[in-house]
């Protein structure tokens, strides 16, 4: 079916929704249903970045901040007006948009390893035991390790900010383990030795710049500039995605994270954020059933948070049904059917959508044309509109990525620089750790002197010397401190206290 055949009995956009393209009939997203979720499948080239580029572009000139991952370094051209091209021209023609105007959209850039945006940080707490130990791809038994850290963190007021911090609190645990196992359950010095590895690795691969301060206020995602547009928030992920782990991981705790601190809203005449996740399936690839758990409930009830979730993948096969059923609005791109596996692909697709009579969907899947995709949203009482063959609209940004110096400019301009460029080392986990056993290897040796000391008093000659009495009462924190002091002994130096709690520490 031609897509075009019909331009007069196209429906006119609304205002309170985003324009996506026209076929049989004008396809727009409505604001109010957009926290309902969504989902852009389709193979590679077939146009999924030009589709998240002007949803983007449609929230942000709606005053609908988004946050989005730009995984092939190219959607940073979003910042940037857009020029006349042939092709471009054509397509707007071909969907009645007029006027087609060009302009760049308020972009704020970051960066897990700071080199191309702000650096985006949370904090070992933040991230919590059970996405770390996703990130740090641990079984049960070192995940249950990880929980009692976290716990005698808690106990003992010890904030849990950098990757140093957790180090060194893991070796404390491996040193004290039949202390820690009496008191908060089985610790074995392997998991902890594993465990140890992990964040060595994490460390070498650079995700130790991710954890630290200042961590991300979320506040900042939900932004609009002077105009009332949305803020497009861009992370730069074409290194990080090298690291499927850690960028799936990221996102997932920034979806954490909005879903534990925003206020419930119901559904609002526009989402406060809507939040693209592409390259979706490594969320899911082998993600263990209690994670899996933790999506399907964040995805379920964040909607009533006021914020959207996009998924971005080839196939929306990837996606487990669970999720899959809850996305809304959907916009699915040519797939191909060379292999059996790529055919009930297909028809999966197909089946997903409320069918159009005058259309063969799962034909016309193996046939859309680039930037032409089958269509679908949620109309105004919820329930999802007839599949229709759509030509997607031409975005008004730049094609392709931004350059250095532009990236540069917007850079040198945020707001965001002087409160986030630079980190902050404060007290936490490591710096205590450190002062107490400093402290209790003092002690030690005080204690050994006077043991050691002969005192002979008068009318006491030949008789030993009486031991000074200890008190029982003390705190086990204090104890299991004591007892790392004596095992270290009087040779105990400062660099050698630094290795034992933290080992391998840079720039100390």
């Amino acid at each position: 079916m031609n897509s075009t055949n019909n331009k007069k009995e196209a429906k006119p956009v609304q205002e309170d929704s985003v324009f996506i393209g026209k076929g049989t009939n004008v396809q727009s997203l409505l604001l109010r249903r957009a926290n309902r979720h969504g989902l852009i499948a389709g193979a590679t080239g077939t146009g999924k970045t030009v589709t998240l580029q002007i949803l983007a572009e449609g929230f942000s000139a709606q005053g609908v901040p988004v946050f989005m991952a730009d995984v092939k370094g190219d959607l940073s051209g979003i910042s940037q007006p857009g020029t006349t091209k042939p092709f471009l021209s054509k397509r707007a023609a071909q969907i009645d948009l007029e006027p087609y105007n060009f302009e760049g959209f308020p972009t704020v850039f970051w960066d897990v390893f700071g080199k191309q945006g702000h650096p985006m940080r949370a904090t070992i707490s933040d991230m919590g035991p059970l996405l770390l130990s996703r990130l740090l791809e641990l079984n049960d038994t070192q995940e249950g390790v990880i929980n009692i850290a976290f716990k005698l963190a808690d106990d003992h007021g010890m904030a849990l900010l950098d990757l140093k911090d957790l180090r060194a609190l893991m070796t404390f645990v491996a040193e004290q383990s039949k202390e820690l196992t009496a008191l908060y359950g089985n610790v074995s010095k392997a998991s902890v030795g594993a465990i140890q590895r992990r964040l060595l690795q994490l460390e070498q691969q650079g995700g130790d710049q991710f954890f630290g301060e200042p961590a991300l206020e979320l506040a900042d995602l939900m932004r609009c500039d002077s105009k009332g547009r949305g803020h497009i928030n861009l992370l730069a992920a074409d290194q990080l995605i090298e690291r499927p782990q850690l960028y799936a991981t990221i996102l997932l705790w920034l979806l954490a994270e909005l879903f534990e601190e925003l206020p419930e809203v119901g559904d609002p005449e526009k989402p406060k954020l809507v939040f693209f996740f592409d390259e979706a399936h490594l969320l899911f690839e082998d993600a263990p059933k209690a994670l899996l758990q933790k999506v399907e409930q964040v995805v379920r009830l964040i909607r009533s948070k006021g914020v959207g979730v996009y998924f971005v993948s080839q196939n929306p096969t990837d996606i487990p049904d669970k999720i899959l059923g809850q996305l809304g609005n959907r916009v699915q791109h040519a797939l191909r059917a060379f292999t059996t596996r790529d055919q009930k692909a297909v028809r999966a697709a197909a089946s997903t959508f409320r069918q159009n009579p005058a259309l063969d969907t799962e034909k016309v899947i193996t046939e859309l044309g680039v930037g032409e995709a089958l269509v679908s949203t949620l109309d105004a009482k919820g329930s999802p509109s007839i599949v229709d063959q759509t030509l997607i609209r031409p975005p008004s940004s730049r094609l392709g990525p931004a350059t250095a110096a532009e990236r540069k400019l917007i850079l040198s301009a945020s707001e965001f620089g002087p409160r986030y460029d630079e980190v902050i080392d404060r007290e936490s986990a490591h710096e205590i750790l450190q002062k107490r056993a400093n402290k209790a290897a003092k002690e030690a040796e005080q204690a050994d002197l006077d043991n050691n000391r002969v005192y002979e008093a008068p009318g006491n000659k030949g008789k030993k010397p009486a031991q000074p009495r200890r008190s029982n009462r003390q705190g086990v924190f204090e104890t299991l401190m004591k007892s790392i002091a004596r095992t270290m002994g009087r040779e105990m130096s400062r660099g050698l206290l630094r290795g034992l709690l933290g080992s391998l520490f840079k720039g100390r």
